[in-house]
């Protein structure tokens, strides 16, 4: 709706590749946790809500948390503005087409491979099948005086060796 930085952007229909953060102030949105809250289909023309990117940098990252939704109304009183915005939109049959994603059969081998890599003393060898029982809790956080830094090196080796086979 309004880009100070960029106003030629204005009125214009973008792709918004986004993250978690956001996916889930969304899904919050359309599917409220607290009673007293009314969901809303931010998508929808007429009874949508428009979005207000809030971008902050925290501890060197981006951080969208206090990106939030305006009431909901109508994205136009004008038909024809809303029309022109509908024929603006971007078919996504590309993006979820089963040709960009590997067959289960090939994540399934990946995914063994992977867990199989694992040097013997820091994990057993997990299958697909039986990953859930073999789940343990996540440990507690440690202070920077418990790590132990050959474990740190010996936890670097392993993510590089993952990364480049």
């Amino acid at each position: 709706m309004k880009d100070p930085t960029r106003p030629e952007n204005e009125g214009k229909v973008f792709l918004f590749k986004y993250g978690k953060q956001i996916f889930d102030i969304i899904k919050d949105t359309m599917d409220p946790q607290f009673e007293d809250d009314d969901a809303v289909n931010p998508f929808d023309f007429w009874k949508g809500a428009n979005f207000k990117l809030k971008i902050r940098q925290l501890d060197g990252y981006r951080n969208y948390a206090k990106s939030e939704f305006d009431s909901a109304s109508p994205l136009s009183d004008d038909d024809s503005k809303l029309e022109s915005i509908w024929k603006q939109q971007f078919s996504l049959k590309e993006v979820i087409d089963p040709k960009n994603f590997k067959s289960y059969d090939e994540l399934k081998k990946r995914f063994e491979m992977v867990l199989s890599a694992a040097p013997a003393s820091k994990a057993e060898s997990v299958t697909l099948e039986n990953f859930e029982s073999k789940s343990k809790p996540m440990p507690t956080a440690r202070t920077a005086q418990e790590v132990d830094l050959d474990d740190e090196d010996e936890s670097l080796d392993y993510f590089s060796k993952l990364a480049n086979s």
